[in-house]
């Protein structure tokens, strides 16, 4: 593996396909570990978070056993619940395939657990857990089943836990088999997060994630896995940031340069400079329309004026002219895009102005469409020499490569980097960071409000100025640096109580920062 210092190697964060998992249960099978004593291990760990739970089983659970190891695990669940005075029963919606499974069955029978013949009442306020299929299924179920489960759940009559995988979604691509999956409000992730669980597409379906411990070396299997992290807003206490001396001079501090905004999207502008001051970098330059700079001072009077961007005949800005009279590395980090329309030509004829540039480059927004409907088009990438980060959405990505598909977001985003030396944020409603070394930071349990207008300006502001701040420090920066900025930016979202706009969260994202580091010092 690469070497990644953030965050920990560890159950809680790597991520694996199926296959791998499987892998690694053979590995931990070959070393002398019963299957009888996973699966005992496994359903004491997932008893003991649901016994946690007491107000999702209190109204009493009705466990769904499959066929396999999965119906096992359900069953030692329905076992433990029971024993602990919980009004428990069970219902077989397939024959039985596994010799340890049915075993599992004829005791927890014998011992007074209620077997049903009918399928159950879903407008009960009971728990069902759906022990089905899990990590192991490569196709849809029985319709019926699914849309039983799945009127209870949109009733809102009792809750839903799947273990390890809702039962009818890929464990691999988190696209649902067939029609439908079961839409769970918990999905109990057993040993590793599967890959499929945490892409946008499956958060119909698995609700809120919980990883499970099960005690996995991970030392003993590293070998058997990739480079992809799974990151939430509790990682955040293990994040640290640059501190640069106290003696340092701005100059010292990063200085970054803002190209933003046009007459079409004045607010772009506001917005990323927002983003970069909230980061504490030494010393923020913009370019800018001249209707914007007017107003500038008024509400951030701290940032420098380095030249103003003409507008087309239909609004769009033109950047060709300024980027004539800059030397770009008295910059560490420059950003691109927000706001400045499209502007084809215009873009084509900057190039030769970029092409010394030392420093990080940042492309957002309309940088990004202008250099997808360029002659080079992606192409672009390989030609520069220069350390680039770009932040795509999913429709801007597949503008800039038409041509890359793969079964998951991480795999187009990683296959992109990797293809053209990149770094790339693709931002979605659980973002993925991915370098060219083959590592992706997966962050999920966003806050819904991370996705409005212009928090990606904001996003793409704060990059800079982090970037900057950290480049300046003359220490060799990382997508991992990229990673923890869009971690701290996401959390901003999710903290913030005064409002949900962009402006309030630049708010929170200053205050954010300022604790980040208050945190470091003490």
């Amino acid at each position: 593996m690469n070497e990644i210092n953030w965050p920990n190697l560890d159950s809680e964060h790597l991520i694996v396909y199926s296959k791998q998992m499987i892998e690694i249960e053979k590995d931990t099978f070959s070393r002398g570990m019963p299957v009888e004593s996973l699966m005992e291990k496994v359903g004491l760990r997932l008893s003991q978070w649901l016994l946690k739970k007491k107000d999702l089983i209190k109204n009493g659970v009705i466990v769904f056993i499959g066929p396999g190891h999965n119906g096992g695990d359900g069953a030692v669940v329905a076992r433990e619940l029971f024993l602990k005075g919980y009004s428990v029963t069970v219902w077989c919606p397939f024959p039985i395939r596994k010799k340890l499974t049915l075993q599992q069955l004829n005791y927890i029978t014998s011992i007074g657990v209620k077997k049903l013949d009918n399928l159950p009442d879903p407008f009960n306020n009971d728990l069902w857990i759906d022990a089905i299929l899990g990590n192991n299924q490569n196709k849809g179920i029985d319709n019926q089943i699914i849309k039983m489960f799945n009127k209870k759940f949109d009733s809102g009559f009792g809750k839903i836990v799947s273990i390890d995988i809702p039962t009818g979604l890929c464990p691999d691509t988190g696209k649902v088999f067939s029609k439908s999956a079961i839409k769970s409000n918990f999905t109990l992730s057993i040993g590793l997060k599967k890959i499929g669980i945490l892409q946008d597409v499956a958060i119909p379906y698995v609700g809120k994630i919980i990883n499970i411990d099960i005690d996995l070396n991970v030392k003993l299997f590293s070998k058997k896995i990739t480079n992809l992290l799974s990151v939430s807003n509790r990682d955040l206490k293990k994040i640290s940031l640059l501190l640069p001396p106290k003696n340092q001079s701005k100059y010292n501090r990063g200085r970054t340069l803002l190209v933003t905004g046009s007459n079409k999207y004045l607010g772009a502008a506001s917005l990323v400079i927002k983003g970069a001051l909230a980061s504490g970098v030494g010393l923020v330059k913009a370019i800018v329309p001249e209707i914007i700079a007017k107003s500038i001072w008024q509400v951030a009077p701290e940032v420098v004026l380095e030249g103003y961007l003409k507008s087309s005949s239909d609004g769009n800005s033109l950047l060709y002219e300024s980027f004539k009279t800059i030397d770009f590395n008295r910059f560490d980090s420059i950003v691109i895009g927000p706001g400045i329309g499209i502007d084809v030509p215009d873009w084509e004829k900057c190039l030769f102005y970029l092409k010394n540039f030392e420093g990080i480059l940042i492309l957002d927004a309309d940088a990004l469409n202008r250099i997808a409907l360029s002659k080079e088009g992606c192409q672009f990438f390989l030609n520069k020499t220069f350390q680039t980060w770009i932040t795509p959405h999913i429709n801007e990505f597949q503008r800039l490569f038409p041509y890359l598909k793969e079964s998951n977001n991480i795999e187009l985003a990683l296959r992109a980097a990797k293809e053209f030396n990149i770094s790339i944020l693709l931002k979605g409603a659980h973002s993925i960071i991915a370098d060219a070394n083959g590592t992706a930071w997966q962050i999920y349990e966003t806050d819904e409000d991370s996705a409005r207008a212009g928090l990606g300006d904001l996003l793409s502001g704060f990059v800079s100025g982090m970037s900057a701040l950290e480049l300046a420090s003359g220490k060799k920066i990382s997508t991992e640096s990229f990673a923890r900025y869009v971690l701290i930016h996401s959390y901003a979202a999710h903290q913030c109580s005064s409002g949900s706009s962009a402006s309030k969260i630049g708010e929170e994202l200053t205050k954010l920062v300022r604790q980040i580091k208050t945190r470091q010092m003490s």
